[in-house]
């Protein structure tokens, strides 16, 4: 395949997942200017996700970081749909479905029929090799990680991760993207949990430990990593706000591919699962969040 050389030619840009990573992307892309095309597989979907873009500029509208005009101007932008087809404009798309491999791998492949020959494919998944998922395509020199923080508006960091197939143009054009939508690109080696997460998860899995060894209570080991190292959240609210299905997830990758005991999960991160307690999103972690908030 002749690659070109040029890294300003990504204008178009595909998001396949319309929640809360996905939404998310298509939002900072439309703010920068570029035109979007966000998918998913039912109108439901697509439409919460606009309606979640959409509340999130009125904020900004309300804290006058945006005008009422450039508010519609990034809607605007943002065509969502069902419509695979719609994507064959796209000169870069972004997988952001929920982290699963075989899920990933099963729209990957479906996708590239979808594309034009040149359009670079990324996927923001938080610790699957993208050599596999890179190999489920039909342009591994053309595929790359990147590895958007939650929430994307607000989080300034884009972790790019290179698959062994990914060329040097591809990562070129994703580092002059990650500039373009505001973001500030770090690379890393395919490796499980690649850079952030290889540090992060390992010490949300040493809190819980903690936890669970009584060491102190939830609220105390979070209060002494704020206070105590500086962090902005605890550990446990970080977990809860991850989802505790995720972390455990990413935890039994390290586990599998490293081979070291050093990455075992918590056992009482897998019994919170079991339960269904999965953070934020289901009402109940390490903390409650059914009450509001005082």
């Amino acid at each position: 395949m002749t690659e070109s050389t040029g890294t300003t030619e990504v204008q178009t840009i595909g998001v396949i997942g319309a929640g809360t990573m996905g939404n998310g992307i298509a939002q900072v892309c439309a703010i920068a200017g570029l035109t979007v095309v966000m998918t998913d597989i039912s109108d439901a979907a697509v439409q919460r996700g606009l309606s979640t873009v959409g509340g999130s500029l009125d904020r900004l509208v309300k804290k006058e970081k945006m005008t009422a005009a450039d508010r519609e101007a990034a809607l605007a932008r943002i065509t969502a749909t069902t419509d695979k087809s719609k994507l064959a404009s796209c000169d870069l798309v972004i997988e952001a479905a929920t982290e699963n491999e075989d899920l990933k791998v099963k729209i990957l492949k479906d996708l590239c029929s979808f594309l034009k020959p040149d359009a670079l494919v990324a996927t923001n998944t938080s610790s699957i090799s993208i050599t596999k998922l890179a190999a489920a395509t039909d342009r591994p020199d053309r595929f790359i990680g990147m590895h958007f923080f939650n929430p994307v508006p607000l989080m300034a960091l884009l972790e790019l991760i290179r698959g062994i197939q990914t060329s040097d143009d591809t990562h070129a054009k994703a580092e002059a993207f990650a500039k373009r939508v505001g973001k500030a690109p770090i690379t890393a080696k395919n490796s499980p949990g690649f850079a952030v997460n290889r540090i992060l998860c390992p010490m949300i899995n040493e809190a819980i430990f903690a936890l669970q060894e009584g060491l102190a209570t939830a609220e105390d080991i979070d209060a002494g990593m704020k206070l105590g190292c500086n962090h902005p959240i605890g550990p446990l609210a970080l977990a809860d706000l991850i989802g505790l299905d995720t972390m455990l997830f990413i935890m039994d990758v390290f586990y599998q591919g490293f081979n070291d005991p050093k990455y075992r999960p918590a056992p009482l991160l897998k019994e919170m699962v079991d339960a269904g307690y999965l953070g934020r999103k289901s009402g109940r972690g390490f903390f409650d969040y059914s009450k509001p908030a005082k």
